[in-house]
């Protein structure tokens, strides 16, 4: 067998063996087959595709060339849920204690981020004296004992995803469905869950930017999960605008925070509630993903979400006074209004302005070197549909770096489209994908 005669067959548009995937990804890992072979690889992936048995091959491959994390030791289902990225994306720190709050095991393994705000870790590491390092049998513990763990990634988990994905970004190649949905798959089965709920975001703030497009990756995402042994479920949801109000690090465990407490913004809580719902589902929790909901709603309602939250970060050494207090968290020193220069309805906001606006004050990091200041980030008093009249303040702005602030309000006011008509209000859940097929609620 070899590299060259494996990347014919795919360029010419042949279906590839399990055992060829295989023996592709081993030598790649081992350095038999260099670097350039492999970009021949993704660039060959990339206009000819991958099949349902190609993408879950080449998603088995990939995690077996790192550790994989035995949680059977764990009591129940365990669900695990991940968001294909966006810009205010506060679900985890909500979904995790929620979840945890009425039964199902929150065993949630979470990156850094890299990019415009922290990443999970990063925001979790604003509540002073938070450890997001743990033995795998503390990990286990600490599931079994408060029903919900939240921790770093093994530096060996998945290699390949890592080796592969620098590839692709550096020779065009990321925008390719099967090699997305491979790379996302491969991390959460590494990870150990036993079902996977999916927030596969679209939208000017989301990778995936048409709404078929979405729906396309949902269906590889699934239909890997189930070829593999996993109940998976994906979400398409919008990301047209920043999901909440707040967008760093703080201000997220803080609107994170509200969110417990039954007072956090509607479409976060929202939100939570769908993929929650799910997650308690294919737990077997409940008999249907409407009666999670319910029962997520009354967990928020009554406080025992929010007692949860504060089990989660006792646990692992944080200080849970920060759920009454939040002015505990980390602080910013200097705040600054942006201001709307016209009146109208906000028609538009666009997310990933708003992101970049975070990143330069310090609440996200350019390179993997850069220094997160907790304390930074954007909180919008406005969202689409809002009416405002010209001086009302769209966003407030939060750092210790007072030379950026400049740069980021005009970025932030740019972000804004402001009209005289009303906009159409656009959903915020498109549909739901799973084994049985697809539901769209909105084309």
């Amino acid at each position: 067998m070899r590299a060259y005669d494996i990347i014919a067959k795919k360029r010419d548009g042949k279906k590839l063996t399990t055992a060829e995937i295989e023996f592709f990804i081993v030598g790649y890992m081992d350095g038999s087959i260099p670097d350039y072979q492999a970009a021949a690889f993704n660039m060959a992936v990339f206009f000819q595709g991958l099949d349902d048995e190609e993408t879950s091959a080449l998603t088995m491959a990939m995690v077996q060339s790192g550790d994989q994390f035995d949680l059977s030791a764990i009591h129940g289902i365990k669900v695990d849920k991940h968001s294909t990225g966006g810009v205010g994306d506060t679900t985890t720190l909500v979904l995790a204690p929620l979840v945890a709050s009425v039964g199902a095991p929150m065993a949630k393994m979470s990156g850094r981020g890299l990019g415009h705000t922290g990443g999970t870790l990063d925001k979790l590491e604003a509540i002073p004296g938070f450890h997001i390092e743990m033995e795998q049998q503390q990990f286990v513990d600490a599931v079994n004992r408060v029903g919900v763990a939240v921790v770093g990634q093994t530096g060996n988990l998945v290699p390949a995803d890592k080796q592969l994905y620098a590839l692709r970004d550096v020779t065009a190649t990321v925008e390719s469905i099967p090699l997305i949905a491979a790379s996302i798959m491969s991390k959460k089965i590494a990870a150990g869950a036993d079902a996977i709920v999916l927030d596969v975001k679209v939208g000017s703030g989301a990778f995936m930017k048409t709404v078929d497009d979405a729906f396309l990756l949902a269906h590889k995402l699934v239909n890997i999960g189930e070829q593999v042994g996993r109940k998976t479920v994906a979400i398409i949801t919008s990301m047209d605008q920043p999901l909440g109000n707040a967008i760093g690090n703080t201000v997220e465990v803080q609107e994170a925070i509200a969110t417990l407490a039954g007072k956090g913004p509607s479409d976060l809580q929202m939100l939570c509630l769908t993929l929650g719902g799910q997650m308690l589902y294919l737990a077997e929790i409940v008999d249907s993903p409407q009666e999670g909901e319910r029962l997520l709603l009354q967990s928020l309602q009554d406080g025992t979400a929010l007692a949860k939250m504060r089990e989660l970060i006792s646990s692992q050494q944080g200080d849970a006074s920060v759920v009454d207090d939040p002015q505990k968290l980390p602080q910013a020193n200097e705040q600054m209004t942006v201001l709307a220069e016209t009146e109208g309805y906000v028609n538009a906001i666009e997310a990933e302005q708003i992101g970049l606006a975070a990143m330069i004050m310090g609440a996200g990091r350019a390179t993997k070197d850069d220094q997160i200041d907790y304390g930074a980030g954007v909180v919008l008093q406005c969202k689409v549909g809002s009416y405002v009249e010209a001086g009302d303040v769209l966003a407030t702005l939060y750092s210790n770096r007072t030379d950026k602030f400049a740069e980021a309000a005009l970025m932030v006011q740019q972000a804004y489209t402001i009209c005289e008509e009303q906009p159409v209000a656009m959903p915020l859940v498109y549909g739901v994908v799973s084994v049985a097929g697809e539901e769209r609620y909105v084309n």
